[in-house]
């Protein structure tokens, strides 16, 4: 396979991807002739890197054509479209051609069903803030990796800490291996968040200081947040999660549902477990209360991507949750 597409908003997973592809196919002593990166903003861009695509790579080793911000699976020219067509089935063995994007490749594109059947396309999309099932599995997937042994509770302290951040996660993970050393405990959660960097921590604490009404600690979070240079939306997007799954666990206990794993699968929580420690959380709260909470989000969501100041617009909504 000589074609491959990687797409998704995860720059750093893809940037690894793209090192393990380098060195799996390039000779280093051969790099420079063979390795070409190209900006595919044009259709002239996307032709260019198809010829180096064709041309025999130099020396030892294959040729690695990269089209970075490649945008020919959103929109491509019925010109350029037979040009792949006739390019990319002939493309040797011998050479590679990576196309990347941020933007999800269009499935009913002509250029993306070429891709498909000549290539590979892979997927590198941040895992959502509110999904913490799936952000302890990354970190786990990726201690393992890195060779730092923790305990359960330091794994999730972790997840919940640190988010959906994949740089930052590699960074602190690769700290906790140092600071771990040779020794064959694994760290604890003690351990652990006396060496790490909170990040999306403060957003659940915001969202359970709205839950339970707390004003003042709310606007303490808000103000920390965003004094820390955190984004205003992947605050909302945080908030509006955590509410989600509130709102959803609390309808269906109401509605009477037993079964955890109907319940669980409701609320796209992937261990069943966690039910236990939300129920406790929403006990005190209504389903009127949760239910309202979402539109004031999703307001104040639509007023930050309009422009809105992120602090003011962040602590009038925050006090209208908390008073709610």
């Amino acid at each position: 396979m000589s074609t491959y597409v990687y797409w998704g908003e995860d720059d750093f997973a893809i940037d690894q991807e793209i090192s393990r592809l380098r060195d799996r196919v390039l000779d280093a002593n051969w790099q420079s002739f063979n390795y070409h990166k190209i900006t595919a903003d044009s259709a002239d861009a996307v032709i260019e890197g198809l010829n180096q695509a064709m041309t025999p790579p130099f020396g030892a080793g294959e040729r690695l054509i990269w089209l970075a911000d490649a945008t020919v699976c959103q929109n491509c020219s019925p010109d350029l479209l037979e040009e792949l067509k006739r390019t990319i089935p002939e493309i040797p063995s011998s050479s590679h051609l990576l196309l990347t994007s941020a933007k999800k490749p269009d499935g009913r594109s002509k250029v993306t069903k070429l891709l498909q059947k000549h290539g590979k396309i892979q997927e590198f999309s941040l895992i959502p803030p509110w999904k913490t099932d799936q952000l302890s599995q990354r970190v786990q997937e990726i201690a393992q990796k890195i060779g730092v042994k923790l305990t359960p509770q330091a794994l999730n302290l972790i997840a919940e800490s640190i988010g959906n951040d994949t740089r930052q996660l590699w960074g602190e993970l690769e700290k906790l291996k140092l600071y771990q050393g040779i020794s064959k405990q694994p760290l604890k959660a003690e351990e652990v968040s006396r060496l790490i960097i909170a990040n999306t921590q403060s957003s659940f604490q915001l969202a359970n200081a709205i839950r339970q009404g707390n004003t003042p600690e709310a606007l303490r979070l808000v103000t920390d947040l965003i004094n820390r240079n955190e984004p205003p939306l992947k605050i909302v997007a945080t908030l509006v999660g955590q509410f989600r799954t509130w709102t959803v666990v609390k309808l269906m206990v109401e509605k009477g549902e037993r079964n955890e794993k109907v319940i669980a699968e409701a609320a796209e929580i992937g261990n069943p477990k966690r039910l236990y420690f939300l129920r406790q959380e929403i006990q005190a709260i209504s389903s009127q209360r949760l239910l309202k909470a979402l539109p004031l989000l999703l307001d104040l969501e639509l007023s930050l991507k309009r422009g809105a100041d992120p602090l003011s617009s962040l602590q009038i909504k925050v006090i209208e949750l908390c008073e709610s």
